[in-house]
């Protein structure tokens, strides 16, 4: 990969090895200004921190072009049809979900013909220190991008630059009709000041942190749980760490299928899936799935804190979606929506283990401690350990 794109096809990257880092950092507004004075737009995706400030511009300056997707799949397909009704639209994605927008990138938009513009970021870049989730696909990217026929770069690190370089890449999108991808590394973009994060709210609303407490006590000792991506396997592994608990890292959204697997297969268990709002709205199908198969020993509890919490804080669209509703419709026989310790308390007694599937939204407020440590169990282990209390 190199900061220009040569004249025939996909620009192949280095299969070891870091490309150079970004000589300085591009300014939020800057990169907005310059796409849409290119002619692009509306944006639609996923958050991800190294372009939460782009889109925090576009929220606040631009919000009638910025549309919030649920999983980068859908975010593809929407910037499609924006593309038939005559815009040059911009997918923002984290590469970690690059998996989810392959399908329609390959089967929708190459076989139509609709190109859109990527803005894709690079975790996991080769020699830049990142999370365990972020390895494998850290070094596909390039590779995966071009595999795709996807021709590729990095963003540029000056204005000037990323000008020419949009123009280059409409003029690649009409003359090919195939999309372009601008691979966006750590420390690309400037981050913009941030004050200390307080609880928000009156003091009312549950910390996640509380509410996973209140739910361990109340499933007790012998429940297998699985908990979802981010700050909430961070914080179960931090004040409550057993064997039957599974931190999945990475593979956002697919925590209740995973549960639901379990649940399946070890039905003398009683199994709980930590979700989140965010996740359980990336990959809402689960839902369905886990309805019509109804195991009666599965609880899924959707901690709602309305955020994509990890990525700084971005709206999820949740206050939109009627959770219990939704679990309902799908065939869950219990669920209901809860704001307190007690609610949660008298809601699980209602549903007691062994007469679901049940759902459960907690309300929690948008907060953590900012002191919260990655997990310490290597991802390996964690799985093995829970494998071994599953069977046991």
């Amino acid at each position: 990969m190199t900061r220009t794109t040569p004249a025939n096809g996909p620009t192949n990257a280095p299969a070891n090895g870091p490309a150079a880092a970004p000589a300085k950092a591009l300014d939020a507004e800057e990169v907005v200004a310059a796409f849409r004075a290119a002619g692009f737009g509306p944006f639609t995706g996923v958050p991800c921190s190294y372009l939460g400030p782009v889109i925090s511009c576009l929220e606040s300056r631009h919000p009638d072009d910025y549309l919030i997707a649920a999983n980068e799949g859908e975010a593809v397909a929407i910037a499609a049809g924006a593309r038939l009704a005559g815009r040059r639209p911009v997918v923002i994605l984290q590469n970690s979900g690059l998996g989810n927008a392959v399908n329609p990138l390959t089967s929708l938009c190459h076989t139509l013909r609709l190109p859109v513009l990527l803005l894709v970021t690079w975790r996991g870049e080769p020699g830049t220190p990142d999370e365990p989730q972020h390895e494998l696909m850290g070094r596909i990217t390039p590779g995966l991008l071009s595999a795709m026929d996807i021709r590729n770069e990095l963003l540029p690190d000056t204005g000037e630059l990323l000008a020419e370089r949009l123009r280059a890449a409409a003029a690649h999108m009409d003359a090919t009709g195939l999309p372009f991808a601008f691979v966006v590394p750590k420390g690309a973009v400037a981050p913009l000041p941030r004050p200390p994060r307080q609880p928000s709210g009156d003091g009312s609303a549950l910390l996640r942190s509380e509410a996973i407490g209140h739910v361990m006590r109340l499933v007790g000792d012998r429940a297998l749980v699985v908990a979802t991506t981010g700050k909430t396997a961070r914080e179960l592994e931090r004040d409550q760490d057993r064997p039957g608990n599974l931190y999945v890292v990475g593979s956002m959204g697919c925590a209740s299928s995973v549960a639901l697997g379990v649940a399946l297969h070890a039905p003398s268990r009683q199994v709980v899936v930590l979700d989140g709002d965010g996740a359980a709205l990336m990959r809402l199908e689960a839902m369905a799935t886990i309805g019509r198969t109804a195991p009666p020993n599965l609880l899924h509890v959707v901690f709602d804190n309305g955020a994509y919490e990890s990525t700084g804080g971005q709206p999820t669209g949740s206050a939109h979606v009627d959770f219990a509703a939704v679990a309902t419709a799908c065939g869950y026989r219990h669920a209901a929506d809860v704001t307190t310790a007690e609610g949660l308390a008298q809601a699980l007694s209602r549903q007691p283990a062994g007469d679901g599937p049940s759902l459960l939204r907690v309300h929690v407020a948008p907060y953590s401690d900012p002191g919260l440590g990655r997990p310490a169990l290597p991802p390996p282990a964690s799985a093995a350990r829970f494998s071994a209390e599953a069977t046991a």
